[in-house]
């Protein structure tokens, strides 16, 4: 059994759309594989089929159903805020010890590779004492790393790399991910990244159209894993 955590330097970055375009590579070489996206904020039970989950599960070949998301993604909060000021809206919380327990559980519990994915940034609250980092070095597994290919990305990521230096995480690669917003060509970020990144590869993922949904680059970057 491998684990990987699938985080961010930010939100709507590109971390559901690359663990899924790498599950389904893997299922397709024939691999097992497994995913959850324990917390989820922004999540709107009237348009499930859209939210992160379904994407996650559709990618597995599981069926959309409420067993199945409450599985994948047992905090779940209806405001699209970080997931303590989602929690608080709703009088809930997240208890980060049963999500630490959750998350360990299912890594010993997974024949294959088993992504975990994040919420938010590395650094988004979870409740009033822990972010995403607590969550990642409480599990000490090796993380993927999506960024954005926008103006500001590079320094957003080596930001990134050195607050998971210090905690000591290992860096399986970066994913450069882009978007149709980006102004900067996708290679010259991905070297300049790359310049930086102390020995980590760094791949590029171009943006692809829409109903298209793998690319050669997930290919080398499941090589890495």
């Amino acid at each position: 059994m491998t684990a990987y955590f699938v985080t961010s330097t930010g939100t709507d970055i590109g971390k559901t759309f690359v663990t899924a375009g790498l599950i389904r590579y893997l299922r397709e070489a024939g691999q097992a594989v497994q995913a959850l996206k324990p917390v989820v904020s922004g999540y709107d039970s009237s348009v499930v089929e859209t939210s992160d989950p379904a994407v996650l599960l559709r990618a597995l070949a599981r069926p959309v159903t409420a067993d199945e998301i409450a599985a994948m993604a047992p905090w779940r909060f209806r405001a699209p805020l970080s997931p303590d000021l989602a929690a608080a809206r709703e009088g809930r919380s997240v208890d980060f010890d049963e999500l630490t327990a959750f998350s360990r559980d299912a890594i010993a519990g997974t024949t294959g590779i088993l992504f975990i994915e994040g919420v938010g940034g590395i650094m988004v609250p979870l409740d009033g004492t822990h972010t995403v980092l607590d969550w990642m070095a409480a599990l000490a597994i090796p993380v993927i790393l999506v960024v954005g290919g926008y103006l500001g990305t590079i320094s957003h990521t080596l930001t990134a790399l050195d607050v998971l230096a210090q905690r000591r995480l290992t860096i399986a690669v970066i994913v450069v991910s882009e978007s149709e917003r980006d102004t900067v060509p996708l290679e010259d970020t991905v070297d300049s990244i790359a310049r930086f990144a102390q020995g980590v590869e760094v791949i590029g993922l171009p943006r692809l159209p829409r109903g298209l949904n793998q690319h050669p680059a997930f290919a080398r970057i499941a090589a890495l894993l």
